[in-house]
C-alpha cells in the first residue's frame, strides 16, 4: 500500500508482480474500511496476562522437555 502511495498503483502493481486490478481492489478496501479500536478492561487484561503466563510456562516447560530429548538422542547416535 505504502509503495503504489509512493509510486502509484500501477507502477506498484507491475514492480510487485500482482495484477494492477487487485492493488486497485485492495487500496479502495484500505480507505473505506472503518477503524475499530478495541479496549480491554482491567479485569480482561489481567486475565488475558494470566492466560500467556500459563501459557508461557508450558511453552518454556516443553522446551525443556526437547532439549533433554535432543540431548539423549544426541549420546545414543555417538555410540
Amino acid at each position: 500500500m505504502r509503495l503504489s502511495d509512493e509510486i502509484g498503483v500501477k507502477k506498484a502493481a507491475a514492480q510487485l508482480g500482482i495484477p494492477y486490478n487487485t492493488l486497485a481492489d485492495w487500496r479502495n478496501h484500505s480507505k473505506h474500511k472503518t477503524k475499530q479500536t478495541t479496549t480491554m478492561s482491567d479485569d480482561e487484561l489481567r486475565i488475558r496476562n494470566r492466560e500467556l503466563e500459563r501459557e508461557n510456562a508450558e511453552l518454556r516447560e516443553a522446551n525443556e522437555i526437547l532439549k533433554d530429548a535432543l540431548g539423549f538422542f544426541a549420546k545414543d547416535r555417538k555410540k
